[in-house]
């Protein structure tokens, strides 16, 4: 499902199906069920062979591993061609002695690019935007975080949401600000007088009847 505003620019909405895709790759063709089982964080760039694109897939790649352990796959792209991201990832083998192990989508018609919200012209007519989506492993979006093309993202920062989102679907709670695994977690505020009359009583580390943490 998509959304479009005044502007015609689509937007994916979170907690709906992620849009399909059918795209060639460095690593060929991909399409959105291969990745049915695992989580996904899709994430664009603006231009192969630019600095800050740069240093952005070397903290990807950096973290690859990482990812893996927490059943999460990664995917790049951009509006440049195939041949291009070959040419720049064998570069950054070259130039920084670092192996980019993730797919690359080629997305000269922008139709993946357009069908996840990508291109802003207020940025560029051309260029997807610094955006990332994190999927998870129904093939339902979950989060999306966008980004302008001057400032690079925190690698950090995804590995910590995946992980928030992983941990409030498997124990169904919420995570306070900057939640690492083994801190507290928020317990969903009550939703009638009595559980809220009940709530202090619970045994949780309780402000007041909306606010309280537990230990998982």
């Amino acid at each position: 499902m998509e959304y479009s505003n005044e502007t015609g620019i689509q937007f994916p909405r979170l907690n709906e199906t992620a849009p399909a895709f059918n795209a060639l790759t460095t690593h060929g063709v991909k399409t959105n069920q291969d990745y049915l089982g695992k989580w996904l964080i899709l994430f664009s760039h603006p231009a192969d062979f630019t600095p800050v694109c740069t240093t952005e897939f070397i903290a990807f790649a950096k973290r690859a591993e990482e990812f893996k352990s927490i059943n999460t796959e990664l995917l790049g792209l951009s509006i440049d061609s195939h041949y291009s991201h070959l040419a720049w990832i064998r570069n950054i083998k070259e130039k920084f002695d670092i192996d980019i192990p993730f797919p690359i989508i080629a997305d000269l018609d922008m139709k993946v690019a357009k069908s996840y919200g990508m291109i802003h012209p207020g940025a560029a007519d051309t260029s997807a935007v610094r955006a990332t989506f994190i999927i998870d492993d129904k093939g339902i979006l979950r989060a999306m975080v966008y980004y302008p093309m001057s400032n690079g993202r925190s690698i950090d920062e995804f590995v910590r949401l995946v992980n928030a989102l992983q941990t409030s679907d498997a124990n169904g709670i919420a995570t306070p600000e900057n939640w690492h695994p083994g801190d507290k977690v928020i317990v969903p505020p009550p939703a009638t007088a009595d559980a809220a009359e009940a709530r202090m009583q619970e045994g949780h580390e309780c402000v007041d009847w909306y606010f309280c943490k537990k230990e998982l």
